[in-house]
C-alpha cells in the first residue's frame, strides 16, 4: 500500500508531462473543416508542379499528397504550411514500380473566390541543400518545423496508384 502512495503521484506527474508534451508538439492551427476544403486545391497544384518531370516510365503517373502542418485563415486568405509527398508510379510485369519522387515542405497561400472555391495564389518551396533548415524554421517556427520530421506516409499514394492501374491491393512495389 505504501508503494502506491509513493509511486502513484509520480506516475500521474509523468502522465501529465507526456500529455503536455504531446499537446505542445501538435501541428499548430490545423483545422479539419478548413483543411478539408483547401486540401484538394493544394494537391491539384502539387500535380501541376510535377507534371513533365520524373523518370518518364511509359504510362507512369504522378500521385501527390499533402499533410497540413500549419494552417491559418485571415479573411478570404489561407496560409497552408504543408509537407508534401509526390511519387511517380508505373507498372511493370503486373507490379507497381516507384520511378521518382520527393517530399518537400511548402507554404501555399490560397484565396477564396466569389464562387466560394479556393485558388492557389502563391507557392514557396524549401530549397534543396544549403538554406533548407533556415527556410523551414523561418516559415514554420521551431516547434512546428519539428512536425515536418515525420514523413508523409506513402501508403495512400500506393493504394491510389494500384487502383489507377487496376492492380490488386497487395501488388508489390518495386524500383523503376
Amino acid at each position: 500500500m505504501t508503494s502506491v502512495r509513493v509511486w502513484g503521484p509520480g506516475v500521474a506527474a509523468v502522465a501529465v508531462l507526456v500529455a503536455t508534451g504531446a499537446w505542445a508538439m501538435r501541428p499548430v492551427g490545423v483545422e479539419g473543416p478548413l483543411w478539408d476544403e483547401v486540401r484538394p486545391v493544394v494537391e491539384a497544384r502539387l500535380l501541376e508542379q510535377v507534371r513533365g518531370s520524373g523518370a518518364g516510365e511509359p504510362g507512369a503517373r504522378w500521385f501527390c499528397r499533402a499533410q497540413a502542418v500549419d494552417l491559418e485563415q485571415q479573411g478570404g486568405l489561407v496560409r497552408a504550411g504543408v509537407s508534401t509527398l509526390c511519387l511517380e508510379y508505373g507498372v511493370r510485369a503486373r507490379s507497381l514500380v516507384e520511378c521518382s519522387g520527393a517530399e518537400v515542405p511548402q507554404v501555399m497561400r490560397l484565396r477564396r473566390e466569389a464562387d466560394g472555391e479556393y485558388v492557389v495564389v502563391s507557392v514557396e518551396t524549401a530549397p534543396d541543400g544549403a538554406g533548407h533548415a533556415e527556410w523551414v524554421t523561418a516559415r514554420f517556427g521551431h516547434v512546428t518545423a519539428a512536425a515536418l520530421d515525420s514523413a508523409v506516409p506513402s501508403t495512400a499514394l500506393e493504394a491510389a496508384a494500384r487502383r489507377h492501374f487496376g492492380l490488386p491491393a497487395d501488388a508489390p512495389v518495386g524500383p523503376c
